[in-house]
């Protein structure tokens, strides 16, 4: 037994050691056959077996179970299964090690680590396998374009052709396949002056485009680089990247040099030796984006005792002082542009001064045209262009000493970087120039008059001399200004009926501006000014004196106010005026006298109008001053309905009230509106008392509107019968002018049409009309109606009393005149049964004119019938 496990002991050594070998089979005998598990070989296409040659997808979900272990133990025993990874490497999957299921656990990165090794093991509990494998990482398009050599920064001449190349941009995408391919192509701009190759990605002046470095002298590019797409999670992806390409444009070489600082004096003491400094010129190219250098030669004046660096412009002494022949050097200089190849191309020439001068024992000096002089004065007109010399100053300084003694230096006290002096270094003499730096510090409005010092210090020489003048700009002021108002909008509020003339609000423009350009006049227009009047100089807007404001008429009023200079420079306010309402108007009814005719249970209305614009001048309260019967309405104040007390519910209860039954119950309504103060109006108010009638139909109902005014019903009778009778004439004439026009005679045709035997001849019944009393003047009685009241159990109520008429106003009516009779309606039409049509159309004319006619006759006979009935 111990020689058997012996002998495994030194077998499992072996098999450790050689750790080149795999898959590695663990084992133990026990004296009988027991075989290792093992692994099912399902293919590299298979997610179950081992692993081998298995493959993934850099964007799987972390969690995803991505793999099955697989395999079995030949003697039929459980496997379980394991999964590691070599020490130090990251661990990316877990194993169920029952199940198999394999689990990513770890985020992948195709880019950082493409393939992962992974050690697979199964067991039966005895014998163990474990097997090396690789997985595969699988590209995803996750990675975007990356540009290579940033920052892009070119530059090309202004004169580059249309078309030249000028830049090659580069991208790489670390993504293989098409989610690895790059393309080019730039933001469209509707300025563009460059493309680009989609593939090559060069860039290139756009063709039929032209650079120029004055205009733009740097351009900015925005490149976009896209890949070729590719799945990402499931979808498909573009990935793109952006950089910007600065485009600076070297300026051509177009413009002459020129000398700065000129003219130029020099001067040589009496203590200078060959080589000394006598004074340096300076010329500066014209393109300032891409100068050339300057090289500078003396063409003559010199006499060969001068000399010029051609590089620094450096004039120097060549001999000694005691050798000079002339007091006074006129060296003409000329500075040479080098071109390629050092050839001179454009040039500039200048004169330089040169004195001979003694020790140092002057201070420097200010000259004007007259001499020395120490208040320089001159008078402009304010905001010059920036960069401007002022010509008004002939300012000469000059140190009458020789050499390094004469040299100083110039600079201006006063408000700062209004202004600057040239030159700023000066060698013996020079002529001032006073240039304009801030055009705002030389504004009028901000001071008439500029001051400033003016000053000269030696330097270099241990005496420090120096020298001070007065610089004294007096200012002329010019239009630059415009009047503005102190608000953009003016409120006002005027009270109606205000006197004619009357100030409404007044109006303020300021223009800092002096003299004739400081003046402001004011004027109005636009919608409703016309009503209104500005004093041109103090902006007091007043009505116009023969206008009176009405907020009846109008009450709102905007129009626009004009502020102008004397040259027409002007701004624009807005004046918005509100005419406030008086209360000046009183209520008033239509009729002092009003008739109302009043069913018990239901109101009447009066109502009176106010003529005020606005509340409460024209809000209406209403009142009942006095009343026959006394306490017998009520009245809503706002609304002026007028109905009985709730006790008053039958026609019985206003009998038992009223003593004279046959007259009209009248009282005073008084309309107050709410204006302060407060004005007032009365009306009497003669209300007719009735019950309600079962009254049915269009005809009622019309009948029932006009019970008050039977002309009124008189009237639409007589329009609907003046109707028919038109229709009938017209049909008529029409008939006949068709037979007389048709040459045949057509026969007769009669279409009769029986009737069925059981059906009742049909009759039209006209509802009769009848005002035998004056209280049934709103009853409409008709055979079926009358026949239904007979056989109703019901009582019949008692007829309402007529109405009396009001006494008319004493000064009008004269005593031989009868009261005015109120005119009502009586008639009565009735269809008869049908009978055959043998009368013509004429004898219908006919019978229409005799009804109109029995109408009128019935009509004047109950007028008189009703004059009778009131009292």
């Amino acid at each position: 037994m111990w020689s058997t496990l012996v002998v495994d002991y030194f077998i499992l050594s072996f098999l450790f050691c050689s750790s080149n070998l795999e898959p590695v089979y663990l084992f133990s005998h026990k004296g009988q056959s027991d075989y290792a598990p093992y692994f099912y070989d399902n293919g590299p296409s298979s997610t179950n077996g081992n692993m081998a040659l298995f493959s993934i997808s850099e964007d799987t979900p972390v969690g995803t179970q991505v793999y099955i272990l697989s395999g079995r133990d030949p003697e039929g025993d459980p496997v379980r299964y394991g999964l590691t990874f070599e020490k130090g490497s990251k661990e990316y999957f877990r194993v169920d090690s029952k199940s198999g299921n394999v689990t990513l656990i770890q985020e992948l990165d195709r880019e950082k680590q493409g393939e992962i090794s992974v050690l697979v093991s199964i067991t039966d509990g005895r014998n163990k396998v474990v097997e090396t494998v690789r997985v595969f990482v699988t590209d995803a398009n996750d990675e975007p374009p990356e540009f290579q050599n940033l920052p892009f920064i070119i530059d090309i001449p202004e004169d580059t052709a249309p078309g030249s190349s000028i830049y090659r941009v580069q991208a790489t995408d670390k993504d293989i396949g098409s989610g690895g391919s790059v393309s080019y192509y730039l933001q469209t701009s509707p300025f563009a002056k460059f493309t680009i190759d989609g593939h090559s990605g060069i860039l290139r002046v756009k063709p039929g485009e032209t650079l120029d470095y004055e205009t733009t002298p740097t351009h900015f590019v925005t490149v976009v680089a896209k890949d070729g797409g590719g799945k990402y999670k499931g979808k498909h992806q573009v990935l793109t990247s952006t950089a910007t390409i600065t485009i600076n444009l070297i300026d051509a070489q177009d413009m002459p040099p020129s000398f700065i600082g000129t003219p130029y004096f020099g001067y040589v003491y009496e203590v200078s030796v060959p080589g000394s400094e006598i004074f340096t010129v300076y010329a500066k190219d014209g393109d300032q984006g891409n100068p050339n250098p300057i090289h500078y030669s003396i063409m003559n004046g010199s006499d060969g005792v001068f000399d010029i660096n051609g590089t620094s412009g450096c004039i120097t002494l060549t001999t000694y002082p005691s050798l000079l022949k002339n007091e006074l050097y006129e060296i003409k200089v000329k500075a040479s542009e080098l071109g390629p190849n050092d050839q001179l191309q454009d040039y500039d020439i200048t004169m330089v001064t040169v004195r001979v001068v003694d020790l140092n024992n002057h201070p420097p000096t200010f000259y004007g045209e007259n001499g020395p002089q120490s208040k320089f004065e001159v008078t402009m007109y304010e905001h010059p262009p920036a960069g401007e010399i002022l010509r008004g100053f002939k300012i000469t300084v000059n140190d009458s000493d020789q050499g390094a003694n004469a040299k100083f230096k110039l600079r201006l006290v006063g408000p700062s970087r209004v202004l600057r002096v040239v030159p700023q270094t000066v060698l013996n003499e020079a002529q001032v120039t006073i240039i304009v730096e801030d055009t705002s510090g030389i504004d009028y409005e901000k001071g008439p008059t500029l001051s400033f010092k003016l000053l000269a210090v030696e330097i270099d020489t241990p005496e420090r001399f120096s020298a001070t003048a007065d610089i004294v700009i007096n200012l002329l002021d010019t239009n630059d200004n415009i009047p503005k108002f102190t608000s953009e909008y003016y409120i006002a509020r005027v009270p109606e009926n205000s006197p004619g003339g009357s100030s409404v609000v007044s109006v303020t423009a300021n223009d800092p501006d002096s003299g004739p350009w400081g003046e402001v006049k004011y004027t109005i227009y636009g919608s409703g000014s016309d009503l209104f009047t500005i004093h041109p100089s103090s902006g007091l807007i007043s009505t116009q004196p023969w206008t009176t404001l009405d907020a009846e008429v109008r009450s709102k009023y905007n129009f626009y106010v004009k502020a102008e200079d004397s040259e027409g420079k002007y701004s624009l306010a807005e004046a918005f005026v509100t005419v406030l309402d008086m209360n000046d108007h009183p209520p008033e009814f239509d009729e002092k006298l009003l008739e109302k005719t009043m069913i018990i249970g239901t109101p009447v209305r009066v109502e009176a109008m106010d003529e005020d614009a606005e509340s409460p001048n024209n809000v209406i309260e209403y009142s009942i001053m006095t009343a026959d019967p006394d306490n017998a309405f009520d009245i809503n104040a706002n609304t002026g309905e007028i109905k009985l007390k709730p006790y008053i519910k039958s026609m019985e209860i206003v009998q038992n009230i009223t003593k004279q039954k046959d007259c009209k119950w009248s009282l005073v309504v008084q309309a107050r509106d709410r204006g302060s103060p407060s004005f007032s109006t009365t009306a009497v108010v003669n209300i007719d008392i009735t019950e309600a009638t079962p009254l049915k139909g269009p005809m009622a109902a019309f009948l029932l509107k006009s019970r008050d005014n039977p002309m009124k019903a008189l009237a639409m009778v007589t329009v609907i019968i003046s109707i028919l009778v038109g229709v009938t004439v017209l049909i008529s004439t029409a008939l006949y002018m068709r037979n007389s026009k048709s040459n045949r005679i057509m026969p007769t045709r009669r279409i009769i049409k029986r009737r069925p035997r059981d059906q009742p001849p049909w009759t039209f019944r006209m509802p009769t009309i009848t005002f035998n009393d004056p209280a049934e003047k709103f009853l409409i009685d008709n055979p079926e109606s009358g026949r239904q009241r007979t056989s109703s159990p019901r009582p019949k109520p008692p007829p309402p009393s007529a109405p009396s008429l009001p006494p008319p106003p004493p000064s009008n009516t004269r005593p031989s005149e009868r009261p005015r009779a109120v005119p009502t309606i009586s008639g009565a039409l009735a269809s008869k049964g049908s009978k055959k049509a043998k009368s013509s159309r004429r004898k219908e004319g006919n019978m229409s004119s005799a009804l109109v006619s029995e109408l009128k006759m019935k009509l004047e006979q109950k007028i008189i019938e009703s004059n009778q009935g009131y009292c």
